[in-house]
């Protein structure tokens, strides 16, 4: 009795101890069997030849967009670069006859060019050289319709007659001459009092070259000889500003350039599936 009562002392002493300090519950824990992990099979070559494939599809497809795209903005600015170009070339022409119309406003009034005269010699001092010259000479001496007006008034009382100088035998023949004409129904009369109303309506009409045709072939054209000078004068100054403004009026228009677009980019081929 007394060496089973030991026994068991013994025994329950050692469950104690081998629980208090855990390793009773270690090897009393339930052994699980966990599955052990397995490495991953590795892609085979044709899945990574395919996925491949389609991802250089898909940068061929956005290659190609991008290049449309690039193409049409490319187009946009063809057109805008011609838009620009004419709006330039309409603008010189409009300029250029801005100075012409000017020029002659200026000249017609009798008054100075001023800033005028270095436009007139920028814009067409090359290709109109002579009439530009012409010009401004007439600007700093001017000679006016108004003005042409009042000095014919003045001198029409000598028109009808003949020269101060003239000797006695030119003034019965001018006399017996103008007594008897002979000419068609259509054909305007020679006689001084009528190429005077003619000359005087050219003038209103501000058609100087006819009066000044009329009075050449008045009795008392030596007496118009300033006038003269003067209208003649006013026609050459007249035509230099047509000529102005027919060059101003046939100012090119510079033609762009044409904008090529851009190449499409090659199509890269495709990698065959190995």
């Amino acid at each position: 009795m007394v060496l089973a009562a030991l026994v068991l002392a013994g025994l329950g002493g050692g469950a104690w101890y081998g629980w208090h300090t855990g390793w009773l519950r270690t090897a009393l824990a339930p052994v699980t069997n966990d599955p052990v992990a397995t490495p991953l099979a590795s892609p085979s070559a044709t899945t990574v030849a395919i996925v491949a494939q389609g991802n250089l599809v898909a940068t061929n497809a956005a290659l190609a967009d991008a290049a449309a795209r690039l193409t049409v903005l490319q187009q946009r600015l063809a057109d805008l670069n011609q838009q620009a170009v004419a709006a330039s070339g309409q603008a010189t022409r409009a300029e250029s006859l801005l100075v012409a119309f000017a020029a002659r406003r200026a000249v017609e009034r009798g008054q100075p060019l001023g800033y005028l005269e270095a436009a007139l010699r920028v814009r067409f001092g090359d290709s109109q050289t002579n009439a530009v010259d012409t010009v401004v000479a007439a600007a700093r001496k001017p000679v006016t319709i108004g003005g042409l007006t009042e000095e014919f008034a003045r001198i029409e009382p000598r028109l009808v007659t003949g020269p101060t100088n003239e000797r006695t035998w030119d003034w019965l023949t001018r006399k017996a001459g103008s007594m008897f004409i002979i000419r068609h129904d259509d054909t305007p009369s020679p006689a001084p009092e009528s190429r005077m109303a003619r000359a005087r309506a050219a003038l209103n009409g501000q058609r100087v070259d006819l009066a000044i045709a009329e009075v050449e072939r008045m009795p008392g054209k030596d007496n118009a000889a300033d006038w003269l000078a003067h209208a003649r004068q006013w026609v050459t100054t007249q035509n230099a500003l047509d000529q102005i403004e027919s060059a101003a009026l046939a100012v090119p228009a510079v033609a762009p350039v044409p904008v090529a677009p851009p190449p499409a980019p090659p199509a890269a081929k495709p990698t065959p599936a190995r």
